[in-house]
């Protein structure tokens, strides 16, 4: 892919500002104030499978647990009948995770280490020409100067009873990786800050209106050291 031109950064960097500005005009989108999940819980659903979407799982672990659902890819390609939400990111995220796509289902738990107090930050603001502006910032102290990577996601929350599904599911729409190698603009003695701010690209089919995002940090070895999770509120007072 080639690589992306300076007017062309400029541009996109100035729709995520005014994406951004968004959300102070018609509230706070933010993962401020919001719980820290202990565990991640992820479902991989194969796109062939229309079955599994309107299936109820099991319960999960105890415990404040985040739940992500990816439609993988299926054999059928653009035939199958959840390929219309289906993602190659869904592949990527299996490649990490180390796990085959499956043919019909897959749960994946993954506990969050909360390791070293590393903490992350994730905001957006409206859907605005097909994208959305989010941003996620990462804290860890400045001792950990071990290679990690942020991971941030968007997310569609689709409410129990809605569009076939007997459960809320969190639908990732799309997916952004970005390397952190511990080197960092913003740091002091305690502790260094990373931010990255993107315009997302909406997929076709999602509703902008039930768009939020998920955000985390990880080590090499795939780890999760901190997630949050965006929820809307209206504007402070």
């Amino acid at each position: 892919m080639p690589r992306p031109t300076l007017n062309q950064l400029a541009a996109g960097l100035g729709l995520c500002a005014l994406l951004l500005s968004g959300a102070r005009a018609q509230g706070v989108c933010s993962s401020d104030g919001q719980p820290q999940p202990v565990r991640l819980l992820e479902r991989f659903l194969s796109a062939d499978c229309l079955a599994c979407w309107g299936q109820a799982p099991a319960p999960g672990a105890a415990g404040p647990t985040l739940a992500l659902d990816w439609i993988v890819p299926g054999r059928q390609g653009d035939e199958a009948p959840l390929s219309a939400a289906a993602s190659r990111d869904a592949l990527a995220r299996l490649h990490t995770l180390r796990r085959p796509a499956p043919r019909t289902q897959l749960a994946v738990s993954t506990p969050v280490a909360g390791r070293g107090g590393a903490t992350v930050r994730v905001a957006h603001g409206v859907a605005l020409g097909g994208y959305i502006g989010a941003s996620i910032e990462a804290r860890r102290p400045s001792s950990d100067r071990q290679p990690a990577t942020a991971v941030l996601l968007l997310v569609e929350t689709i409410a129990a009873g809605s569009d076939g599904t007997p459960i809320e599911r969190n639908l990732v729409r799309n997916m952004l990786q970005a390397p952190w190698n511990g080197d960092s603009l913003l740091q002091n003695e305690k502790q260094m800050n990373w931010l990255e701010r993107r315009p997302l690209s909406i997929p076709d089919g999602a509703n902008p209106q039930r768009l939020r995002v998920v955000g985390w940090l990880q080590d090499q070895r795939g780890r999760l050291l901190a997630v949050a999770q965006s929820a809307c509120r209206p504007d402070l007072p």
